[in-house]
């Protein structure tokens, strides 16, 4: 519904990174000092179990040092067990809402918030390092629809550590209706931040798509991870020429993220008094002590068919 990339929209060009073109991103972001590789997609029917295992199993024996994060949908616990067996150890899935009958405002009625949710603890039971999180300023939301989500975080975190939440601003295709708040979704990342001091929360590019500053005003807020995108630049291009046909409007280009120096995110902190931190590659695999992912956003999302895409993780602590 308010997804400009969603399954509907005919009017999007689509693409697939091939097996190879995700080892070779992978490469180039190790050679950069990466060691957090995120694989995040739409739910494509030709990426089957069989294929994410083996692209999971591939970049974890290249890469025995890195954690692997995947973002590609709801699948049945059997195959999430799959995943993790092959090598990944990280999941983000966001439960968008927690109010039922909000979330069936916004998404098909194929669709299920039990459902969704219900993948979120079988993600947890079976070892990941859970990602969740939701929408800040989605059509029809009210304060208590943001209570609920972040009652629900608390329930998803209960006894756990491995865990990381997403709350971010994004700009979606309702006419007449308000993006997401800037100033709400600052609100909420330190909300965030209170009740989890030790998550890995991100400052999105949809907080840099609403204000020029957005994703350094993120980080004082309390988020400590960016997540630059390592897709060839091609389809990074392609991509953001989408703006110009209204899908996400205004949205910032990624495509100079990571030229200059081996996180683009370290340009963009440092003057404000921040430093990229070293990677701990066990902290990534193992218990990460307590740090985990968290994040909130600027409005909806819904299945949609981008395919995958790659991206990495900076994290960062104040000087």
């Amino acid at each position: 519904m308010t997804c400009g990339i969603r399954r509907s929209n005919g009017k999007v060009q689509r693409y697939r990174l091939s097996r190879e073109d995700i080892l070779a991103c992978c490469t180039e972001g190790y050679a950069l000092g990466f060691r957090t590789f995120v694989l995040q997609g739409g739910e494509d029917a030709y990426f089957t179990e069989q294929r994410v295992c083996e692209i999971v199993s591939e970049i974890r024996e290249r890469f025995p040092d890195c954690a692997i994060t995947l973002s590609i949908g709801e699948w049945e616990k059997s195959s999430y067990a799959a995943f993790f067996r092959a090598g990944a150890n990280r999941y983000l899935l966001r439960h968008e809402t927690a109010d039922p009958a909000h979330y069936r405002r916004l998404h098909p009625g194929a669709m299920s918030p039990e459902h969704r949710k219900r993948c979120l603890f079988d993600l947890k039971e079976i070892g990941y390092q859970v990602g969740s999180g939701f929408m800040v300023g989605s059509p029809f939301q009210t304060t208590a629809h943001l209570c609920a989500d972040l009652r629900f975080l608390q329930e998803l975190a209960a006894g756990y550590d491995r865990y990381w939440t997403v709350s971010h601003p994004r700009r979606h295709t309702i006419p007449d209706w308000p993006n997401g708040s800037l100033e709400l979704t600052l609100r909420l990342i330190a909300v965030l931040r209170l009740m989890f001091p030790y998550a890995l929360i991100p400052a999105t590019t949809a907080l840099g798509t609403i204000h020029p500053q957005g994703r350094e005003m993120g980080l004082k807020a309390g988020a400590n991870v960016v997540m630059p995108n390592l897709s060839p630049v091609s389809v990074q291009k392609a991509v953001f020429a989408l703006c110009g046909q209204d899908l996400h409007r205004g949205r910032i280009c990624p495509v100079p993220e990571l030229s200059g120096t081996a996180c683009g995110g370290g340009r963009l902190c440092h003057r404000d008094g921040y430093r990229r931190c070293a990677p701990e590659p066990e902290q990534h695999r193992t218990k990460p002590s307590g740090e985990a992912l968290c994040g909130v956003a600027l409005t909806a999302g819904m299945r949609c068919s981008e395919k995958i895409c790659i991206k990495s993780i900076c994290i960062f602590r104040k000087i």
